[in-house]
């Protein structure tokens, strides 16, 4: 005899409407507690108050093209973007000859291209060096000039979105092989090795980086011959490699701790050389494991470009600043601001999400 709380078999019953949709959604994400209650109120609050200030600011009572600095500060005028409209290819290519524009152009373009042809990881091994190199001595080449009919530009005058991606990639290339040298060395069973790897690791990371780029831009002159000279920005991207070296070691340390110990003796015991061992098993594995701690150093060394201003080199920062000392656009700071910390935050964010998916796709595996 069927219980009277049973349903009848030709009924189907439907879950609670309350748990479906996008109520469901609301109840399950952001209404599922009195403190998530609270906080979901609260943000709402904030961004009615917040959003539409913004929103009047940036887009309805902005000042848009070619108008002069008097009518941005005119009462009621919002956001200047005028002044974008009249600096920005200060603010993107720095002192470079404003005729000779598209080379910083193409050089921007070229490396944003490099930057997306290395997340193939079917072009990962020599076939990616082989492009580095090229694509390098290729950007090299069109910001000085001097060969086939292009005008010579000394790098004095270089500056902007492309030197702060020369200074950001050319120290990250030169200090990743560097880095993974250091992180081997300090786990060398050579005490001299070891030492020495330890001893520049933890005095490089003992100091900021302002005292590196100072180190290598005043001190370094010092102590070369008189007639010996070393260009300022080579000088700069040299101390800030040697800077990511030290603390991208320390992340591929980590990584190389956290390989099983049976991983090791399984490649003794098939007669691997120390170095066949290493870059065959033992350092694929580590790397794989500390993409997260890499791509922070990635991301942290990128936006700290910004401190080679300190010694004069005209980076995105530095010619934002100074497109801000024109007497007749002072005051916009929040606009020169605003338009390189969009730039900022799109490399960051492309590395963050690449890392993320990277990750995914490596772990697949284990997977439970």
């Amino acid at each position: 005899m069927p219980s009277e709380f049973q349903a009848p078999a030709n009924v189907t019953l439907r879950p609670p409407v309350a748990s479906l949709g996008p109520l469901g959604w609301l109840r399950a994400n952001l209404f599922n507690s009195w403190p998530n209650t609270i906080l979901t109120l609260l943000a709402v609050w904030l961004i009615v108050r917040v959003v539409p200030p913004v929103f009047n600011w940036a887009i309805l009572d902005a000042v848009t093209g070619q108008q002069s600095a008097a009518a941005c500060r005119a009462p009621g005028a919002g956001a200047c973007w005028s002044f974008l409209s009249e600096k920005w290819r200060f603010i993107l290519f720095g002192l470079y000859p404003p005729d000779q524009h598209w080379r910083p152009a193409l050089v921007v373009l070229l490396i944003v291209t490099m930057l997306i042809v290395s997340c193939d990881r079917r072009l990962w091994g020599w076939a990616l060096a082989a492009i580095w190199l090229t694509g390098l001595a290729v950007v090299f080449l069109l910001m000085a000039g001097g060969i086939f009919g292009l005008p010579y530009v000394d790098d004095t005058r270089w500056g902007g979105l492309p030197l702060t991606l020369i200074i950001s990639v050319v120290g990250m290339v030169l200090g990743f092989p560097i880095a993974v040298a250091l992180a081997l060395g300090r786990r060398s069973e050579l005490p001299v090795v070891r030492a020495l790897c330890i001893g520049f690791i933890e005095l490089v990371r003992g100091v900021p980086l302002i005292s590196v780029l100072f180190m290598a831009s005043v001190m370094i002159p010092l102590f070369l011959p008189r007639d010996v000279t070393i260009d300022k920005l080579l000088r700069a991207e040299v101390g800030y490699a040697l800077f990511f070296s030290a603390y991208l070691a320390e992340a591929i340390r980590g990584g190389l701790q956290a390989i099983p110990r049976g991983q090791y003796e399984a490649a003794d015991s098939l007669g691997l050389t120390y170095w066949q061992k290493t870059s065959k098993i033992i350092l694929p594995q580590a790397l794989k494991l500390v993409i997260a701690p890499m791509v922070n150093n990635f991301i942290g060394q990128f936006k700290d470009t910004s401190l080679v201003i300190i010694i004069g080199i005209f980076d995105l920062m530095m010619t934002a600043k100074t497109a801000l000392s024109d007497p007749a656009w002072l005051g916009f700071y929040k606009e020169a601001y605003l338009f390189i910390a969009v730039i900022y935050f799109g490399f960051c964010f492309f590395m963050s999400r690449y890392s993320l998916w990277l990750e995914r796709h490596l772990h697949r595996g284990q997977r439970r």
